[in-house]
């Protein structure tokens, strides 16, 4: 199931704090809720912001196991969808960030 975390502050300490405060209470009803896997797709951001996106969606894949929760980060709704089917058919792949490239992967 996707969520999209929606728009953040530019400065990554703000759009840490407005995740952790604002998002996270969403995103925990949502699990509570019986879903298996929960991928959170977050808007492209510069490498700045890829810590704190990391450490959060570890952190509540470790809480929240078995649910598998992972986390993208992109705005092309061909390559959300198709990380997503990768991600829903990859039953060990949980805590992870993957940040999709527009252009191909090389």
């Amino acid at each position: 199931m996707l969520f999209a975390v929606g728009p953040l502050p530019d400065e990554p300490l703000l759009a840490a704090s407005q995740f952790h405060v604002e998002v996270l209470p969403r995103v925990l009803a949502q699990l509570a809720g019986g879903v298996d896997h929960l991928t959170l797709v977050f808007a492209p951001a510069d490498h700045a912001h890829e810590d704190w996106r990391r450490a959060a969606v570890a952190t509540l894949a470790r809480e929240q196991a078995p649910v598998r929760v992972n986390a993208l980060s992109g705005d092309s709704a061909q390559g959300i969808a198709a990380a997503e089917a990768y991600v829903v058919t990859a039953p060990g792949l949980t805590g992870h960030y993957l940040a999709l490239d527009p252009n191909g992967a090389g």
